[in-house]
């Protein structure tokens, strides 16, 4: 299939849609633009105008204002969208209920014998439905099968066959997670990921933001007609991206993670519900008296002093850790460029003396062995706690070799066996995220050394999509108390787990303490970061 050569960078671009249902409006002046094999995400509550937007770039519903050009053609309403080289996947699959799977996924675009005949290649387009199918990991009985005896997620999977089947140039993805389980979720992002390698351009929507984190390189967020917010997915964090959604929060904010209540994520729950019922509120505005009003702007002033109070107690705390890693950076620099330096230049001083002395004074020659020893064992002592302060390695090869040195260190301290699991192709990081892992995994080992009376553990950390992070640390020990809580870390003496949960919060991560079935302790962080960047071999 041919299509028009673009004149200008960008793929789509469509500038103030409008559209309104009576009195209803469910767009306002939306303008966007999408380049070739970008992949844009979606986001919105419902009723914030995704699905009217998306009817609109697929050519189903026209504006009531406002243009689009698509490849550097200027489309007039209703359009198809597959002469285009727009591929749809709905949010509900269209399927024609009669064909089977084969004939539904190549409707359209059918493949025929020669260029006279015209006859259609049944045995090819079995073959090739059965490859996307097996792809997507898809078991059918037969793509014989009629559609109307499929269950709703094999027919969400064969439409989004459908899709791979045709030559696209830009695909929307209207939100199909709600008929998939996780695993074809995950293929759907694979896929996703896939177009998006072959400079297919994606516009998906989605409820999940851990969904559109994982695949977009930007973020849209629609809010009651309205765009919202444009973002960049290295250059924000979930936070923003539900501040804009709900209309609350200062999008200037780096990281606006509440953080005044007992822990972090009871704060962020707590003020979840406030947001919530705010817009409860909000929504039937119109129809309330004054008290009801009085009610709201209350509860909006309440949700933003606690905002505020929750953003300056972050910004203080992350300013707290910066300077100690600074002060640890340098004290840990001092010892080892002066004092270390010093006491092994004071150690080679005895060794001579020592030389000179095995003839005259044996048993001053004997003090001198045992004074060196000493001293050896003080400039071991001094580098471990210097590899403790800042990890020597860190800074020049990553964090990555920067644990395997520390738990060969650890372990032989300790006395209990530890083992690193790391991705083969773990890349750097920025160095704050480098350091806050290094410092999370130093805290949990050394909470396992003082109270689980473990005897092995096992460090992971690997990346379970290009944007998030798995840190896990899992030892055979005593596990937490059945009424274990977060709120009573500090009272209990574990401030190594509590600096845990702060650092993770810090980050924008998600933190979980669970006992495992056969006994010990499992800590698991999911830490949000931008694309790694794969170290040379």
């Amino acid at each position: 299939m041919l299509f028009p050569d673009s004149m200008s960078t960008d793929l789509l671009a469509a500038t103030n849609l409008a559209k309104t249902f009576s009195t209803l409006t469910a767009l306002q002046q939306v303008s966007l633009s999408i380049q070739p094999g970008e992949v844009v995400g979606l986001a919105g509550r419902s009723g914030a105008g995704k699905s009217v937007l998306i009817k609109i770039l697929s050519g189903l519903m026209a504006p009531d204002s406002g243009e689009m050009v698509f490849a550097g053609q200027k489309l007039q309403w209703p359009f198809l969208a597959q002469p285009l080289g727009i591929g749809i996947i709905y949010q509900q699959p269209v399927l024609a209920e009669q064909f089977d799977v084969t004939s539904n996924i190549f409707l359209g675009c059918e493949r025929n014998w020669g260029r006279w005949l015209r006859l259609p290649d049944d045995k090819w387009m079995d073959a090739e439905a059965k490859r996307l199918l097996a792809k997507l990991d898809v078991q059918l009985p037969s793509v014989q099968e009629k559609a109307m005896n499929l269950t709703s997620e094999q027919r969400q999977l064969v439409a989004i066959a459908q899709v791979m089947a045709r030559p696209c140039r830009f695909i929307i993805v209207d939100d199909p997670g709600q008929y998939l389980s996780h695993p074809y979720q995950e293929k759907l992002l694979t896929q996703i990921r896939e177009w998006q390698q072959g400079g297919t351009a994606v516009l998906f929507s989605s409820q999940n933001l851990d969904h559109l984190f994982a695949v977009s390189d930007r973020l849209l967020v629609l809010r009651q007609g309205e765009l919202a917010a444009n973002l960049r997915t290295d250059e924000t964090n979930r936070e923003e991206v539900v501040a804009a959604l709900v209309g609350t929060g200062d999008r200037a904010q780096r990281t606006p993670v509440i953080w005044a209540l007992d822990s972090y994520y009871q704060a962020r729950r707590q003020a979840e519900t406030l947001h919530h019922n705010q817009m409860l509120l909000q929504r039937d505005l119109v129809a309330q008296d004054t008290i009801n009003r009085h009610l709201v702007q209350q509860l909006a002033e309440q949700v933003q002093a606690l905002d505020s109070a929750n953003l300056a107690l972050q910004d203080a705390q992350r300013r707290l850790l910066t300077e100690r890693e600074e002060e640890r950076k340098h004290l840990a620099r001092e010892l080892h460029d002066q004092l270390i330096q010093d006491l092994l230049s004071l150690n080679y001083q005895l060794e001579e003396i020592e030389g000179k002395a095995e003839d005259d004074a044996p048993a001053l020659a004997d003090d001198l062995v045992e004074v060196r020893q000493i001293i050896r064992s003080q400039v071991e002592e001094l580098r471990r706690i210097c590899g403790n302060l800042r990890p020597p390695t860190i800074d020049s090869l990553g964090v990555g070799s920067a644990l395997q040195s520390y738990l060969r260190t650890w372990s032989d301290r300790a006395g209990i066996r530890a083992t690193l699991h790391l991705d083969t192709a773990f890349g750097r990081l920025p160095e704050e995220i480098e350091l806050s892992i290094f410092r999370i995994i130093q805290e949990g080992l050394n909470n396992t050394w003082k109270h689980a009376g473990a005897t092995a553990v096992d460090v992971t950390l690997k990346h379970t999509s290009p944007r998030m992070l798995l840190v896990s640390i899992a030892d055979n020990g005593a596990g937490l108390d059945e009424n274990f809580s977060l709120s009573t870390l500090g009272q209990n003496g574990h401030y190594g787990l509590l600096g845990i949960s702060e650092r993770v919060a810090l980050l924008g991560g998600r933190l979980n303490f669970q006992n495992r079935p056969a006994g010990g302790l499992l800590i698991q962080v999911e830490i949000p970061h931008p694309r790694v960047t794969q170290m040379d071999d």
